[in-house]
């Protein structure tokens, strides 16, 4: 039997509807959003904390975070203890750690906090996730729900006190340099266009604020 003439047609026109599905996607979810304060995690060994509000200016109590959960990269949850102004977190020594909440803003905004410690795996495992693209790299892609995407900046602040807004390159992707020892943390907030349905309750304004935060030795 002979094969369909048209077939390499359709196979084209599904490729480039399935490419045309991707970019509304990340389009929907790239809407702009003001700077916030954001989550984000230090470790010292074992032991590692995550703070909220911005990296100069933690916050004295933690917002009212819902269903806080730390995982290594298998998705192996670790113990974590609320306290007042932070979270304690234990964790294994050199591997990546993640924390995802999520908060009710005063105004009804809700925001998914996805942070990140460390920059040795070149893979995403938080719906939003700043990524290295080599272990251990200065050049990090977006990645959203496993699709990389464009951010329309980065915002950097470290414990020097150092603060940079990185633009993408042509391939969506942001580098830096890191002339200070010391902690990293990179931000990332955009809101996603529609509505959104949580344990019943609908939510208007979405939004999603990844960190990727990492030491330089001194």
């Amino acid at each position: 039997m002979s094969s369909s003439p048209v077939a390499p047609s359709r196979s084209k026109a599904l490729r480039a509807a399935a490419l045309a599905v991707l970019a509304t996607t990340a389009a929907a979810f790239m809407a702009p959003a003001a700077h916030a304060d954001y989550l984000w995690l230090q470790r010292e060994g074992a032991q590692a904390r995550a703070y909220s509000g911005e990296l100069a200016r933690r916050s004295a109590a933690l917002p009212a975070l819902k269903a806080p959960r730390a995982t290594l990269a298998d998705g192996k949850d670790l113990p974590l203890a609320p306290q007042a102004g932070h979270i304690d977190i234990t964790a294994p020594e050199g591997q990546d750690l993640r924390l995802t909440t999520s908060v009710v803003g005063d105004k009804g905004a809700l925001t998914f906090y996805q942070a990140r410690h460390g920059r040795n795996e070149t893979r995403a495992a938080n719906d939003l996730e700043l990524v290295p693209t080599t272990p251990g790299g200065n050049t990090f892609k977006l990645v959203w729900k496993g699709q990389a995407v464009a951010a329309s900046q980065v915002n950097v602040d470290t414990s020097a006190g150092w603060q940079r807004t990185l633009a993408p390159a042509k391939d969506g992707t942001v580098s830096l340099e890191t002339p200070f020892p010391g902690l990293y943390v990179l931000e990332v907030t955009a809101r996603v266009n529609g509505a959104t349905t949580v344990d019943g309750t609908k939510y208007e304004d979405v939004r999603h604020t990844a960190t990727l935060s990492f030491e330089v030795a001194r």
